[in-house]
């Protein structure tokens, strides 16, 4: 089987990855096809198993790690596992695609780890924690005390933002888009 490019986009939550991963994958040019994480959590709102993420148990993730089925997992919070399995990049590779991720900033920098020439790291920087925490809460998806835990997070994930290859700014998510569009383009030509 022939290895595509990996491309990873970490960040806070609420900086703007998803939207972002959004817009690469609707890009027929750059060939993409989405790394779907396993979840050790419910689903929220429209989120669909399969699609949005793997949903699994706590105990099921747990044997999956016993496996050694990850590329990589965290546990995110205490008993709320996320990781990438993979089968999940073997299948993504065998449609001869590049994968692209949608991860946070633990499991991106893994990835760079494991495999450094292939991989390209973008952290998404937000305006600041002030914003991010507007963001959290017009989702309207989580409870005071998961948005205060989020943002605790998101300062620690903000100082690892020097080891990933490139950073993008997202005060203008217009530009933002534009710019990681640029980014992915060129390393998957180089």
């Amino acid at each position: 089987m022939k290895k595509g490019k990996l491309i990873v986009f970490s960040a806070p939550s609420g900086s703007g990855k998803t939207t972002i991963v959004k817009h690469l994958l609707s890009k027929e040019d750059l060939n993409l096809e989405f790394s779907i994480s396993a979840a050790s959590r419910e689903a929220r709102g429209e989120e669909v198993n399969g699609k949005d993420y793997y949903f699994i148990s706590t105990e099921e993730f747990k044997k999956h790690i016993k496996a050694g089925d990850f590329l990589e997992w965290e546990e995110v919070y205490r008993d709320n596992f996320y990781g990438t399995l993979k089968s999940e990049i073997e299948r993504i590779w065998a449609l001869g695609k590049n994968v692209i991720f949608d991860i946070d900033v633990a499991g991106g920098l893994r990835i760079k780890h494991k495999f450094p020439e292939e991989t390209l790291a973008v952290f998404v920087k937000p305006p600041s924690i002030d914003e991010l925490k507007i963001r959290l809460k017009k989702r309207s998806t989580e409870s005071e005390d998961k948005i205060n835990m989020r943002i605790a997070k998101a300062s620690v994930e903000l100082a690892t933002a020097p080891q990933f290859d490139k950073i993008i700014k997202n005060y203008d998510l217009d530009v933002a888009k534009e710019e990681a569009y640029q980014l992915v383009k060129k390393f998957l030509n180089d």
